[in-house]
């Protein structure tokens, strides 16, 4: 009965220093995590600059890294290929829209001109007291002014400057629903990155509590004190938490080079000084 208490005994001890010792492991990794600095990750090779490198913060909130939203998307409007285009658009409307109205003052000419030399007509009718019957044009300029307007210019016009002007407000009006299309794009792409931010951060802290598992299994494993079925076990969780951190990690840095795209900018450039 003493021998049963004892072994009894051993192995609850056995049992409060392995969670103890695993404990102490964890608690050792995440001090140095914090001690030692953040976790950071590395962008750059985007922007095609090899030495044009830029560090986010995992432990830290991406909101607080960059610059406030509101410039973001100003930003993206900015930059935004759609926009530029449709400005484009909107002056070539404009253009046409001004020549439609100005387009009246072609049936409005004008001539000037100065006739010199010896012109002279053959006066006929009566007699002229003491004038010659050849008589002179007088040389000096003569200007005039010829205008002819048409139905068409008087009934007609108006509804084609009218539908000119539409037009470029269609335009104009196109490239607003545009800019609310990119902003309603931001914001959703921004929460993702917010969000995959957030789950990163968890599956890292599950990773490394897995990591500690997996060393202090090796360790117990080599004296002996566990089967390698246990060890087994302790790799596949390892295993299993590594690769989901890796889905996670890749599914944040795909959204932050979509956000690189979509503002036009690399990440580096959009971080607060």
């Amino acid at each position: 009965m003493k021998v049963y208490f004892s072994r009894l005994s051993i192995t609850r001890y056995y049992q409060t220093s392995l969670i103890l010792l695993f404990s102490l492991f964890v608690s050792s990794i995440c001090y140095g995590q914090k001690a030692t600095g953040r976790r950071l990750m590395m962008f750059g090779q985007s922007s095609g600059l090899a030495n044009d490198t830029v560090y986010l913060d995992i432990d830290q909130d991406i909101a607080v890294q960059l610059i406030p939203f509101d410039e973001l998307v100003k930003i993206a409007i900015t930059n935004s290929p759609l926009i530029k285009y449709q400005n484009e658009v909107a002056n070539s409307l404009d253009a046409s829209y001004q020549g439609t109205k100005s387009q009246i003052l072609q049936n409005l000419g004008g001539s000037a001109n100065y006739s010199g030399g010896n012109q002279s007509i053959l006066s006929s009718g009566g007699t002229v007291t003491n004038r010659d019957p050849i008589g002179q044009i007088a040389n000096g300029y003569r200007v005039g002014v010829d205008l002819r307007v048409s139905l068409y210019d008087l009934f007609g016009r108006k509804h084609q400057i009218r539908q000119a002007y539409s037009n470029y407000r269609a335009a104009v009006i196109q490239k607003e629903t545009i800019e609310q299309q990119i902003k309603r794009e931001l914001i959703v792409l921004y929460q993702d990155m917010i969000t995959s931010q957030q789950i990163l951060k968890f599956r890292l802290i599950e990773e490394q509590a897995s990591l500690a598992a997996f060393r202090v299994a090796e360790l117990e494993v080599q004296k002996g004190k566990i089967t390698a079925e246990y060890l087994a076990s302790a790799t596949s969780r390892y295993i299993e938490t590594k690769a989901t951190t890796e889905q996670v990690k890749g599914e944040f840095l795909k959204n932050v080079h979509i956000f690189e795209t979509m503002m036009g900018l690399p990440i580096q450039r959009l971080k607060r000084n």
